[in-house]
């Protein structure tokens, strides 16, 4: 499960106006990473010019605790990279 909460108190910018709605709407809420992974699908479902930034995040999100070293520069099937 994990538990969504903010501990930013910074100025929003424009391209977190959803992440901040999350927050507020949702923040308290705990899901289960699989909940998680089925919204994701309904979303590409609903949005598929969007699928490869989501399959980007998802992976992103599944190697979190991986070490940096053993992701090297591709994280997922589209091509897109990591930059750091």
């Amino acid at each position: 499960m994990w538990t969504l909460y903010s501990a930013r108190t910074a100025d929003v910018y424009f391209t977190d106006r959803g992440i901040e709605e999350l927050e507020e709407r949702r923040g308290t809420e705990q899901v289960a990473v699989s909940w998680l992974a089925e919204r994701l699908r309904d979303f590409v479902d609903e949005h598929p010019e969007a699928e490869s930034t989501v399959d980007s995040l998802a992976v992103w999100l599944a190697r979190l605790d991986d070490d940096a070293d053993d992701l090297g520069d591709d994280f997922s099937e589209t091509g897109d990279t990591l930059r750091q």
